[in-house]
């Protein structure tokens, strides 16, 4: 197996950026999902759940916090009162650019339809520390994305679409990740450890630069496979991995992985 793709996404639902090497800390991956855009007439964290613009928009991660350009090409520099006010002038309504790290556990909403954008509005907690759905590491194999295609030609199952930190190829076909849950995966000099499948909702159908709509995208995963794509994962050993590195799975039983 080989890792042929790496992404951090500095603020929470905003586009993120490719990486050819990235350092994974004890609770995820170095400046991911460090940030988000609080509206500060909820307290919630948005997301494009339910505000799909801000796929629209992109963040990369520097030495002072994360920096964003939005779809006209305005350039905001790391957080402070004017990153707020270009923020709020964009999505209409008074928002702020916050760490997770102080502000504790982000609230955000879904909608209980993926499909359908008038459905209930649903709460939910992230964890405290990062702005993370479920844990702190999405990972993804090549084997699932050919799987997906398979049953939905007609779809573009670009792995942007998935929001993945780590891109794993491997020969085959099949929900192969699904068997990791509970077995130490290595990436390069990081070990994590697979928790659970990724359950996915109407993110995967949003449109976003070079990506149409689609939502049969979700309708496929929700026929084919329960509306799983990819594992979250802990971090279990610190460390640096680069694309083009080796990714190893433990046997069953094993705590490392041979």
């Amino acid at each position: 197996m080989e890792i042929v793709g790496l992404w951090r996404y500095p603020v929470k639902s905003l586009q993120g950026e490719p990486v050819a090497r990235a350092r994974f800390e004890e609770d995820g991956l170095l400046g991911d999902r460090r940030w988000g855009i609080r509206d500060e007439r909820t307290g919630r964290i948005l997301t494009a759940r339910r505000r799909p613009e801000l796929l629209a928009a992109t963040a990369a991660y520097g030495d002072h916090g994360p920096s964003i350009t939005l779809p006209d090409g305005r350039a905001l520099a790391g957080p402070g009162a004017e990153t707020d006010r270009e923020l709020s002038d964009w999505l209409g309504g008074p928002v702020s650019l916050v760490p997770a790290a102080t502000t504790g556990p982000g609230r955000a909403e879904f909608f209980r339809d993926a499909t359908d954008d008038t459905s209930e509005p649903v709460e939910w907690t992230m964890p405290a520390g990062r702005y993370v759905d479920a844990a702190p590491v999405l990972v993804l194999t090549t084997a699932s994305l050919r799987a997906a295609a398979r049953v939905h030609p007609g779809g573009d199952w670009d792995p942007r679409r998935f929001r993945p930190n780590v891109l794993v190829d491997l020969d085959g076909e099949g929900w192969l990740e699904d068997a990791w849950v509970g077995h130490a995966l290595r990436l390069g000099g990081v070990g994590v450890l697979p928790t659970q499948q990724c359950v996915r909702c109407t993110m995967v159908t949003r449109a976003q630069p070079g990506l149409d709509a689609d939502v049969e995208v979700f309708r496929t995963l929700a026929r084919h496979h329960g509306g799983r794509l990819g594992v979250w994962a802990g971090v279990s050993e610190p460390g640096s991995v680069a694309v083009g590195d080796r990714a190893s799975l433990a046997a069953a039983g094993s705590a490392r992985p041979s």
